[in-house]
């Protein structure tokens, strides 16, 4: 199973994973990128896209 992390301390929040992958990354209002659905991964099967796409590679699938 594919787990996504977010690096607070790298990102930016540009809001790039919650575009591609809103099932499982949501820009918070501290603006930054939290994990929404940690299991989301395979049924939503965006996050190595969204992981791929940030801009600071503030994204990790474990």
């Amino acid at each position: 199973m594919t787990r996504p992390t977010v690096d607070e301390d790298l990102c930016i929040g540009c809001g790039r994973c919650e575009e591609l992958c809103p099932a499982v990354f949501e820009v918070g209002d501290d603006g930054y990128s939290h994990v929404i659905d940690a299991e989301g991964c395979e049924a939503a099967g965006c996050c190595e896209e969204a992981a791929e796409e940030c801009p600071v590679d503030a994204i990790s699938l474990a």
